[in-house]
């Protein structure tokens, strides 16, 4: 005699199943909130966070826009000193692949910012993962946008 395997679930099975899990894990969560707390809970203190963000003063907010200024003027002029440079020392750029100068690029504008910035008066320590993006975004584009309309005839 042969064992039969069972018919595999269908997607509607599945999905039922999981819906039901989902409404489980729900009504269990629910239930957990509305249990009353025991007195070993009540003697720790809770900590609230601030549901305002603090509020800068306008010498702080005049001081951010002076730097988001700065943090878009250097890489621009960076990204387009890089493009003139390529133009008139690569040329066309066929030698070399265009990956390579690219890299080379990030590389020399990142060095050039982290070591020039501290000259102009901006702290690099404050800058994020997602300031230091932005702003080898803007040499990036500066330096093709550049080196493009150079290589493009009138």
């Amino acid at each position: 005699m042969s064992k039969k395997k069972p018919a595999k679930k269908g997607f509607w099975e599945k999905a039922k199943e999981s819906a039901a899990q989902q409404q489980a894990v729900a009504k269990r969560d629910k239930a957990e909130k509305k249990k009353p707390l025991d007195k070993a809970s009540e003697s720790k203190p809770v900590e609230s966070k601030p549901s305002a963000p603090v509020e800068k003063t306008p010498e702080e907010k005049k001081r951010n826009y002076k730097d988001g200024i700065i943090k878009t003027i250097v890489p621009a002029f960076i990204g387009t000193a890089a493009g003139f440079f390529c133009f008139f020392q690569l040329g066309s750029g066929t030698e070399i692949p265009w990956l390579s100068v690219m890299l080379f690029v990030i590389i020399f504008s990142y060095y050039a910012q982290r070591l020039g910035y501290p000259a102009i008066g901006i702290d690099v320590k404050e800058f994020g993962n997602k300031d230091w993006f932005y702003v080898e975004f803007i040499t990036i584009d500066f330096w093709l946008v550049v080196w493009t309309l150079l290589l493009n005839p009138l």
